[in-house]
């Protein structure tokens, strides 16, 4: 082993010894290589006078192929909007339990405050910050974990199992009760003070821990760093309720008005088996090994709440289990990489929809697992799984996507995309083990394989 470890170090010194720089000889060989005829010429003078690359690859021959019609589709009502915000995996976490809500509540004008959850998830992951920070205090600056927690303190990006943690700890409430505010509709201004502010009260107490300060006034020292978190959440977003008042008209014409408190509004609109245990975070991921689980560590928001543990499965059984739960009439949290080949215009992604090698006549061919591994791919955006369109074998041909971007988005604020897209785009799920397979079942009992938290699916 050590033998082959040394050749192998030989080796890297010796590409490295070698190599090529872009002398005279490369760059009369590069320039040859660009053999200038009629056709790049026309596209020449059309990309040099449009830097809309994805408009000139558009496929014409793919354009009118995919329709949005679907022949199994859950019952859903009514696009949400997260406008420049990164919280689709809230949006798309009270999503799935809207449906529900309003049969529960007997209306159909029902909408969750995510601005309520904004609040909370920004304020437990300061504290997860600074918990984070004095827990490294004696590792040095630039060692990886430290890097990686002072590169990004708090964002407002997340999975569903922040949802959940955010849900059990603080429950939720309705629209009227916590309105969305300018700031939890454009984050950006807001997280980049909370950042600043952390990142100062992170270092300010490694350096108290350094010079040996007890526990306790590091963690007084942390509580006035989360003062001045709370204080700033606050004036942005608004105060959160800890009761309130509800006052709607069901389905049958009657005012009804609920006094109740956020957590036992949360726990009268969920199902008993709402829990990990039950509902499973399911993942295609071809660079890691199928039906075995797999944790992130410290991907989460509370410090005593759930990290990102997944069920890695191909994606025939993930189809098999999805389609299940539609025809169950039950949507699923899921999660892709939306920017891959997505008409805006019609609301279609396809892998066929833009041939960008036709056009600039280079070799773009990767497989799922490369782009991965080489970061040209990952999961960027959650929405809802919510139906699903067969052949005459009942085999999956596309598949819909109630999305959080407002009603002008997309198909009147849908999505939908082939299965050939699915192959290559789709990631994560969140389903009901009772529509997975005995042997994925199975695997739920395993012990998870721990990822770092530099983990290139964080």
């Amino acid at each position: 082993m050590k033998k082959t470890f040394l050749l192998f170090s030989l080796i890297i010194i010796s590409l490295f010894t070698h190599a090529q720089t872009l002398d005279s000889k490369l760059l009369q060989e590069l320039r040859q290589s660009f053999i200038k005829d009629s056709r790049d010429v026309a596209i020449q003078n059309v990309l040099t006078g449009d830097a809309n690359l994805t408009k000139n690859a558009k496929s014409r021959e793919n354009v009118g192929k995919t329709d949005h019609y679907f022949k199994y589709r859950v019952d859903v009502k009514g696009i949400t909007n997260q406008y420049s915000s990164g919280r689709c995996w809230m949006f798309t976490s009270l999503n799935v339990l809207r449906p529900e809500a309003r049969e529960i509540l007997q209306t159909d004008a029902f909408g969750f405050s995510h601005n309520y959850l904004y609040f909370w998830d920004m304020l437990e992951k300061s504290n997860l910050f600074l918990e984070n920070i004095i827990g490294t205090a004696h590792k040095d600056m630039d060692d990886r974990e430290v890097t990686v927690f002072f590169s990004s303190p708090v964002s407002d990006g997340g999975v569903w199992n922040l949802f959940y943690n955010l849900a059990e700890k603080y429950g939720v409430v309705p629209e009227q009760a916590m309105p969305e505010s300018e700031h939890s509709k454009n984050t950006r201004q807001m997280a980049s003070i909370l950042n600043e502010r952390l990142r100062a009260g992170g270092y300010t107490l490694r350096e108290m821990a350094a010079k040996g300060v007890r526990e306790k006034e590091l963690r007084a020292e942390k509580n006035i760093v989360l003062k001045d978190i709370y204080r700033v959440l606050t004036l942005c977003l608004g105060e959160p309720p800890t009761t309130f008042s509800y006052r709607y008209k069901n389905r049958q014409g009657e005012i009804v008005t609920l006094q109740t408190t956020p957590l036992e509004f949360y726990k009268s609109l969920i199902k008993s088996d709402y829990t990990p245990q039950d509902y499973i975070m399911i993942m295609n991921d071809p660079t890691r090994e199928y039906y075995r689980v797999y944790e992130i560590k410290n991907y989460r928001n509370t410090l005593e709440g759930i990290n990102w543990i997944y069920l890695n499965l191909p994606n025939d059984q993930i189809k098999q289990a999805a389609l299940a739960s539609i025809k169950d009439n039950e949507p699923m949290y899921a999660s892709c990489d939306v920017g891959k080949q997505m008409d805006r215009e019609t609301g279609i992604l396809d892998v066929d929809n833009y041939d960008y090698e036709s056009l600039l006549g280079i070799n773009l061919a990767m497989d799922k697992k490369t782009r991965i591994l080489t970061r040209q791919s990952g999961s960027a955006h959650a929405m809802l799984l919510m139906a699903c369109d067969t052949d005459e074998n009942d085999v999956p041909v596309k598949w819909e996507f109630e999305n959080s971007w407002g009603p002008a988005s997309g198909n009147k604020g849908y999505l939908t995309f082939t299965d050939k897209w699915f192959d290559e785009y789709m990631f994560r799920f969140v389903i009901h083990k009772k529509y997975l397979t005995p042997e994925a079942i199975k695997a739920l009992s395993a012990k998870p394989v721990l990822l770092p938290v530099w983990d290139y699916m964080f």
